[in-house]
């Protein structure tokens, strides 16, 4: 097959294709992120791509064994099979014309990534559990928690929610400062819609 050269003209990341404004003119080709496997970053548009073409199943032109113009290839370490002791790069590739492409899109991080840190803290509970039945006769201490700041509030003539920084400040102004209008229910709790 030759190497044709063209423009990415067109990408949809998500989908993983895009089209191909070749060179030597002519109607634009397809390609699939599948033909881009050894690139090591995803085209953009307005890239150079080097391909091949190929016809797919229905009969269309498609790009095949390309590479981006100034992008280097990613470099792998090819598996050895143990049986003929022969790296796998050196067997000839088989090919499905049949098989659907299957385009994975980039890897999302996940919170399964926190799935080990929760079983060493429950190994550390389990364990700690089975330490204190086993003759430990101490007691276990609550954790104290820390307490708040405490905050010191002076009556500036602020009489609206619109005035009032936090909660606490609203509660406050309106148990200890005349003239405030920021409990409209007379329930006690000043600004209910704001805070």
């Amino acid at each position: 097959m030759e190497t044709e050269k063209g423009k990415l003209v067109r990408w949809v990341e998500e989908r993983g294709f895009g089209f191909i404004k070749p060179e030597s003119g002519g109607a634009d080709i397809f390609i699939h992120i599948s033909a881009l496997k050894s690139m090591s970053r995803s085209p953009v548009v307005g890239d150079v791509i080097y391909y091949e073409t190929n016809l797919d199943d229905n009969g269309k032109l498609r790009a095949i064994n390309a590479k981006i113009e100034g992008v280097s290839p990613v470099l792998t370490v090819a598996p050895i099979d143990r049986k003929r002791k022969t790296p796998k790069s050196t067997l000839p590739e088989q090919r499905s014309h049949g098989s659907r492409n299957t385009y994975r899109p980039p890897y999302k991080k996940s919170g399964y990534r926190f799935i080990p840190v929760l079983f060493v803290l429950a190994a550390v509970a389990i364990f700690s559990k089975f330490a204190n039945q086993n003759g430990s006769s101490q007691p276990v201490l609550p954790i104290a928690e820390p307490e708040k700041p405490i905050q010191h509030f002076q009556c500036q003539g602020k009489v609206y929610c619109s005035e009032m920084g936090s909660y606490e400040e609203a509660v406050f102004y309106l148990r200890n400062c005349p003239g405030t209008k920021m409990d409209g229910d007379n329930d006690g709790i000043p600004c209910e819609q704001q805070f």
